[in-house]
């Protein structure tokens, strides 16, 4: 398979002028064929400046926010991942929602051997909130 076969369904990389989503449900995840489908290993993103909005005050949340999973056929293309996680930044939600929701979206999107998804929320009041979601637990 050529490169310019496996880039043919990538339409966010090639873009140099940019629409940012608004919302997970405005988004759009693109992938790519796992090239080493007869092995087992971690991919994994985090990102420490994800940000949402509580859905009581209005008042911004902010998390880290890692993915780790063994593919199976697909890969996540990550340009399309760091916009769909920016889509959360005006949307009024739950910790536990948000995890839920990425690791919802990307099982239906891969169908990894394995996904966990951990969301660490900072300080709200003194105390700080973690929201885990591992395939193998659950």
């Amino acid at each position: 398979m050529t490169n310019e076969t496996k880039l043919t369904g990538l339409t966010l990389l090639k873009k140099g002028e940019m629409r940012y989503p608004t919302t997970p449900d405005e988004a759009e995840l693109e992938t790519f064929e796992n090239a080493n489908q007869q092995r087992n290993y971690w991919i994994t993103f985090q990102t420490s400046e994800f940000t949402s909005l509580c859905p009581i005050t209005g008042q911004p949340d902010f998390a880290t926010i890692t993915i780790e999973y063994i593919p199976g056929e697909l890969c996540v293309e990550s340009k399309s991942l760091k916009l769909y996680l920016f889509s959360f930044r005006q949307t009024g939600t739950f910790y536990e929602e948000i995890v839920n929701r990425i690791y919802t979206d990307l099982e239906a999107l891969l169908k990894p051997r394995r996904l966990v998804v951990n969301g660490d929320f900072t300080a709200r009041g003194g105390i700080t909130s973690a929201v885990k979601i591992d395939s193998a637990e659950a």
